[in-house]
């Protein structure tokens, strides 16, 4: 048995905290861990769980592996790097033909979306134990939550016992209301245990178009990579045959219309986070129901049944009722409660826009470590980097910036062209346009850096890389 982890889609309707390139998953929770790193825990600790199979984005593909390293559980990992997505269904059926491949197809794969919560481990367990026995009775098993309340932004499942009568789209409010009064609807939490020989015996019955589609890609993705390479833990799919698959979720392309669906339901303190009135939910409501992530961080006066993120800055509200206030560094969102579902049309917008607040924060991560933009303008960029301790960037090369470094804290190992010196705190060093560079944290404590860049162009993408240790070189 292996878990298989989808770790796709911008988590577009929890803007502006989730971002193209730090999207849903990667979000943490008051207890300090990510729901990737949930979903991880939840997909590890299984007893009969060989291997973690996650397919993401092949730009996220280092930071997934950093959360799962930094939850101290040891498991075999490998994973299908997407080079954008293209649901559930394509990535569903290449996580099976891979599964195949590698453990044969009789293998059960346990599928869990990388950005939903499951508070009850226990329950879990018990479910994922009763959908694995039917899993080897060749059924497509998914699982169904019991509602607690008129949910309209769910599918649901009808279902007798654990015989799946019809999966039914996302209802109206009256409609949401008699599925709960009827007892035997479910709602569909897009949890998967099946099969590999399963699922793509359905996929071929029913999809078969999508299947030759991914078929044909994985051939063309290894053709590429070589078999060697192809088993060393990283399959990156070929974008050219991947755009030709089509995009398809595993309930349009199979569910719904195999004969051979069974349903567990289940009990396990489910919640997909699908919206900022679920996720602000997670926060005790004071005595005039707000949700606030810090008191310490706001006051309000005059104030009732608001939601109020903010990370950094205090937030401060006078008179208003029914709002949703989110407060990043970078982007203050205020929408009223009622249009919270509609968040992804500003996300859009700014993605048609190509405004660089839909796809990363101020501070962006990389595998060494993060920058933090402090300030640009006219041929200036100031950023402030931290290095982690034995980390590197690449040894690189821009073509229209210089770059002045000050040490801040630590002690930097700097490479420039054929020299190599170190800097200690309160130390600098600058670093002009076409040089070879590169600097390291060999101590034991975070390197922190302000980086003063000049030039007629800063763009992230103005760099050629020589060596890096993260494999990030074509």
């Amino acid at each position: 048995m292996i878990s298989v982890i989808l770790c796709g889609g911008a988590g577009s309707r929890l803007w502006p905290v989730s971002r193209e390139l730090h999207p849903k998953p990667f979000l943490r929770l008051a207890d300090g861990q990510s729901l990737i790193q949930k979903a991880f825990l939840h997909g590890a600790g299984l007893p009969e769980v060989k291997e973690i199979l996650t397919v993401t984005n092949k730009e996220l593909r280092l930071k997934v592996d950093e959360e799962f390293k930094s939850t101290r559980l040891q498991s075999a990992l490998h994973y299908i790097l997407e080079p954008f997505g293209r649901n559930t269904g394509p990535a569903i059926a290449g996580a099976a033909l891979e599964t195949k491949r590698r453990h044969g197809e009789e293998t059960v794969m346990l599928i869990l979306p990388a950005d939903h919560l499951i508070a009850d481990q226990p329950a879990f367990n018990a479910a994922v134990a009763q959908a694995v026995q039917l899993a080897r009775q060749d059924f497509l098993v998914t699982f169904g939550i019991k509602p607690i309340r008129p949910e309209t932004a769910y599918g649901y499942i009808e279902a007798d016992g654990s015989q799946v009568r019809r999966f039914v789209e996302k209802p109206d409010q009256a409609t949401a209301l008699e599925y709960v009064d009827t007892g035997n609807f479910f709602w569909n939490a897009g949890i998967f245990c099946v099969k590999a020989a399963t699922v793509l015996s359905e996929l071929a019955t029913y999809a078969p178009e999508l299947l030759t589609g991914v078929e044909a890609c994985l051939a063309a993705s290894y053709r590429r990579a070589g078999t060697q390479k192809c088993e060393t833990g990283n399959l990156e799919l070929d974008a050219e045959t991947f755009a030709a698959i089509p995009n398809i979720s595993i309930d349009y392309a199979v569910m719904e219309k195999s004969k051979r669906v069974a349903m567990v339901p289940c009990d396990i303190g489910w919640n997909d986070l699908g919206s900022w009135e679920t996720l602000c939910a997670l926060n005790p409501a004071d005595q005039d129901g707000n949700h606030i992530s810090d008191p310490h961080r706001a006051v309000l006066h005059n104030v009732a049944n608001c939601d109020i993120q903010t990370q950094e800055r205090l937030v401060a509200a006078l008179g208003v009722e029914n709002l949703l206030i989110v407060d990043t560094p970078d982007a203050l969102l205020v929408a009223d409660k009622k249009n919270v579902q509609d968040v992804k049309l500003i996300y859009n917008r700014l993605k048609d826009e190509d405004h660089e607040a839909y796809k990363h924060h101020r501070t962006v991560y990389r595998p060494w470590g993060s920058f933090t933009l402090l300030e640009t303008g006219p041929r200036f960029k100031i950023k402030r980097i931290e290095l982690k301790p034995g980390a590197s960037i690449s040894l690189q090369l821009h073509h229209h910036r210089s770059e002045h470094w000050i040490v801040v804290s630590g002690m930097a190992e700097v490479t420039c062209d054929d020299k190599v010196f170190f800097l200690d705190t309160n130390e600098s060093t600058y670093i002009k346009a076409g040089h070879r560079h590169r600097v390291a944290n060999r101590g034991i404590i975070v390197l922190v850096m302000i980086e003063v860049q000049s030039g007629d162009y800063l763009g992230e993408d103005d760099i050629v890389r020589f060596d890096d240790i993260y494999g990030r070189i074509e």
